[in-house]
């Protein structure tokens, strides 16, 4: 998990840098990942992830983390992703009770 977001998945991608002779060297294409501290609210603690800078984009476009982990896929969230949103949704589940 060293080159992925931890939220959407984004990882590495190989491409060609191709000059103007039309020379074909490969290269790779990295993820603007960012080390960042998210305040989850329904858990009132913080969590340290790291992120793409699009993924916290959209966390602040769907307001805030726990909203952006309970609309996520658990397949594209990575397994620290998925235990938080499982919290969040138990904590949701016992205050709706």
């Amino acid at each position: 998990m060293s080159r992925q977001c931890e939220l959407t998945g984004k990882a590495v991608l190989s491409g060609n840098n191709v000059s103007h002779a039309n020379n074909k060297t490969r290269r790779k294409f990295l993820p603007n990942l960012c080390n960042v501290t998210l305040m989850s609210d329904v858990l009132g603690q913080k969590v340290r992830l790291k992120i793409s800078a699009a993924a916290l984009r959209s966390v602040e476009h769907r307001g805030g983390l726990d909203n952006f982990l309970i609309k996520a896929k658990a397949s594209e969230l990575s397994s620290k992703a998925v235990l938080i949103k499982r919290q969040v949704q138990k904590k949701l589940a016992e205050a709706a009770a």
